[in-house]
């Protein structure tokens, strides 16, 4: 099984942080790629649209607002990945009440690609998307 992880800080406190990503069909309020999310089964489900017009359907698997992560698997993807399950973690930064720490972790089987290009592609997708995070709390 790959893995990949990417933290980036992020200019706002982790209650604010995780008030607007710790919805799990809140995906367009921060991350550009992903411009449309539809909740299914009473939000436990969520079917993404990304910017090529792709549909990815993910389903929350774990929860949890006091620790402040929630981890989801992918149902459906043009991903060349089986057995993807992902956590989006918001932590707190010793000593400062004004930052957050956000990790995107995952682990996944490659199916029809390298380790490398898939553990390549995932942590373009977490860096790309903890980027956008930032700038959406700079703004």
């Amino acid at each position: 099984m790959a893995s990949t992880s990417v933290s980036r800080t992020v200019p706002a406190p982790p209650r604010k942080v995780w008030d607007l990503i710790g919805g799990f069909d809140t995906l367009p309020d921060w991350l550009p790629y992903i411009p449309e999310s539809t909740p299914l089964e009473g939000g436990r489900v969520r079917r993404l649209t990304n910017a090529d017009g792709e549909t990815i359907v993910e389903r929350l698997v774990d929860f949890n607002e006091a620790e402040r992560h929630y981890s989801y698997v992918i149902v459906q993807a043009p991903f060349p990945v089986d057995g993807y399950v992902s956590t989006l973690r918001v932590h707190a930064v010793p000593g400062r009440d004004d930052l957050a720490e956000v990790q995107w972790s995952g682990r996944f089987h490659p199916v029809d690609a390298t380790e490398d290009e898939v553990v390549e592609l995932f942590t373009g997708i977490y860096r790309e998307g903890l980027d956008a995070l930032h700038a959406t709390l700079s703004a």
